[in-house]
């Protein structure tokens, strides 16, 4: 069939003409505008679903100013935590009606993080999510002068840029509060990369739990995240009768715990009960079930999210928001009251 004869792309007049509305009309549902009854609203979705219309957004960004599209700056998504954080940012930012730009870093550093921001602003995008796990990453949030709102993610208290994060303190405090109103004497803890703020808030909550009961801080025990850190530390916890309980700096170290617990004889929650982080869908599977801190993911993307649409209403005169999401402790077989 010759290109003459090919059946056309719809266009927003021809919507219109088969929602018996005017243009203008079309173009407010297609924008969110709200002064749209409801039934000329869907009189014209229907229109357009009909007709398989689909926007020109580079000629709407040419009108606009705006692409409807957010940047999203992340490492290491193979681990839980960043990875649910994106998947949250994502879902609150379609559901706003924005599409997202992904950019994944192999290590976060203030050039890599400068690269990424200047090749989203390229692109075109309204406003950046940066995933900031890191203390590096929130070094490199620090002066970025690059014209588009940026929001973090986990970055502390960075003061450049606005802030949205877990209260790991607190989720951290719940954990050893609970073991030690279980009778525990007190509470060891296997933490994650000394680099990461989430972990640097989770020691920091585990201590000030133990200070405010008049309990003594072990020693912590390095990890990395993987279960494979999480069994090493476990073997030489089950070595040490004096341990009875054990709070983990994410649930995946806790698995590994739990497998050199079982290999060493040593039962869970009888002999020695664990709590661990973030609540990752497996941890109710384990054996036994995981009592741990819910991370509040979806949460947190909304969050973000909103944060970020607000930077971009106000516009260059935007003021920095700092917003902490609390945690959700989440109590399962893995934890029991202290032998007498």
């Amino acid at each position: 069939m010759s290109p003459s004869h090919e059946r056309r792309q719809p266009v927003m007049a021809d919507v219109a003409v088969r929602a018996g509305v005017s243009h203008q009309t079309v173009s407010r549902v297609l924008n969110g505008h709200p002064n749209v009854r409801a039934e000329t609203r869907a009189r014209v979705l229907q229109a357009i679903e009909q007709l398989g219309y689909r926007r020109n957004m580079v000629a709407r960004a040419l009108v606009t100013k705006h692409t409807r599209t957010l940047g999203v700056v992340s490492f290491d998504t193979t681990l839980y935590g960043p990875a649910s954080t994106v998947y949250g940012i994502e879902q609150a930012a379609r559901a706003a009606g924005y599409f997202v730009s992904m950019v994944s870093l192999r290590t976060i550093d203030r050039a890599g993080v400068r690269d990424a921001l200047d090749y989203l602003a390229e692109q075109g995008v309204d406003g950046v999510v940066v995933v900031a796990p890191q203390r590096s990453a929130a070094r490199a949030l620090t002066d970025m002068p690059t014209g588009v709102p940026v929001v973090a993610v986990g970055a502390g208290h960075t003061g450049d840029v606005s802030v949205v994060s877990v209260e790991q303190v607190e989720g951290a405090r719940l954990a050893t509060r609970h073991l030690l109103d279980l009778g525990h004497e007190t509470v060891w803890h296997i933490s994650g990369p000394s680099d990461w703020l989430e972990s640097e808030g989770r020691v920091q909550g585990w201590r000030a739990a133990l200070a405010a009961a008049g309990r003594p801080a072990p020693d912590p025990l390095p990890g990395d995240w993987s279960p494979r850190s999480g069994y090493r530390a476990g073997l030489r916890l089950a070595a040490m009768p004096e341990v009875t309980a054990v709070f983990v700096g994410n649930d995946q170290m806790a698995l590994g715990a739990l497998r050199a617990f079982a290999e060493r004889g040593v039962r869970v929650p009888e002999q020695i009960s664990i709590v661990g982080f973030d609540d990752i869908p497996e941890s109710e599977f384990f054996t036994p079930p995981l009592t741990t801190v819910r991370q509040d993911f979806g949460a947190v993307g909304r969050c973000s999210i909103e944060v970020l649409l607000r930077q971009l209403e106000a516009g260059p005169e935007w003021s920095h928001e700092r917003h902490v999401v609390p945690p959700r402790f989440v109590v399962r077989a893995s934890t029991a009251p202290a032998c007498p």
